[in-house]
């Protein structure tokens, strides 16, 4: 796996976004991934049949074959360096997974991501930054997203684990450290349900989610808690009675089931306002 923004030790284009500093993205070596790190990422990611995979900075092309050959997905590489392109069709085909696992020469943030199941990268800090309103806005709710060794900043990692990494040829310790994110759902702003005069009005931080929750007959109650894909679960966190909702987000609107004071869950259907 290469840890290079766009797969290459050859520089990255600049995003065209607003949120990216002034200053040059930083020029990104290649690195190889070791083997045992590879199958790490994979199991961390849940890659199975019926995933597609993108690797950013795909180098030797290992991540996107080992996906292919072992967990029977299909995978594209994304690399700048001509060479390292060639060396992974060349391997794809050794392998016989030249039908699921393809690589192109193309600068990462001009890559559609939006077919993706699974995102691997292993880039550095300022150009997964750059990248996160990227994956944020276009991957879909559930997508997995695996980084080698570096974080997302204010987004934090649904899932960190730390692996043996003996044959890593950089860093002082001989470890990686994997962390996974789910994309989670847009759920920010106002939902409502017209039959039950309720209304859920969320603020919405990453996958940590606050809501206001009003209803006819009823004090405001404050809520809080997650989104993992399009799960939805948030409870009382104001000291008052119980109060929870477990729920499924589907584009602009949300099946849900509330209970409140201990009573039986009921159904609740919101709609975005």
């Amino acid at each position: 796996m290469s840890c290079a923004a766009g797969g290459a030790a050859g520089g990255t284009a600049r995003p065209a976004l607003a949120s990216i500093p002034p200053a040059p993205l930083e020029e990104v070596p290649y690195v190889q991934t070791p083997q045992s790190v590879v199958d790490a990422i994979l199991a961390l990611a849940g890659v199975q049949r019926g995933d597609r995979l993108i690797d950013l900075g795909s180098g030797d092309g290992r991540i996107v074959i080992t996906a292919a050959r072992t967990h029977g997905a299909r995978g594209l590489g994304i690399e700048l360096a001509p060479h390292l392109i060639d060396l992974s069709n060349r391997l794809a085909r050794e392998a016989g997974v030249a039908d699921r696992a393809r690589f192109v020469a193309q600068d990462l943030f001009d890559t559609d991501l939006s077919g993706a199941s699974v995102v691997t990268m292993y880039l550095l800090p300022d150009v997964n930054l750059a990248l996160r309103p990227k994956l944020l806005s276009t991957l879909a709710p559930g997508t997995r997203v695996v980084s080698h060794d570096w974080d997302m900043g204010e987004w934090r990692a649904d899932r960190q684990v730390v692996v043996p990494a003996p044959n890593k040829p950089v860093g002082l310790e001989r470890t990686s450290t994997l962390r996974l994110w789910i994309v989670p759902a847009r759920v920010d702003g106002p939902w409502t349900d017209p039959r039950r005069r309720l209304t859920l009005t969320m603020k919405q931080t990453f996958q940590d989610v606050e809501a206001e929750l009003r209803a006819d007959g009823m004090p405001v109650r404050r809520l809080g808690g997650t989104v993992a894909g399009r799960s939805l679960r948030l409870f009382a966190i104001d000291g008052g009675p119980l109060v929870r909702l477990n729920g499924t987000v589907r584009a602009d609107r949300i099946e849900s089931r509330l209970s409140m004071g201990g009573g039986a869950p009921r159904r609740l259907a919101l709609r975005r306002d």
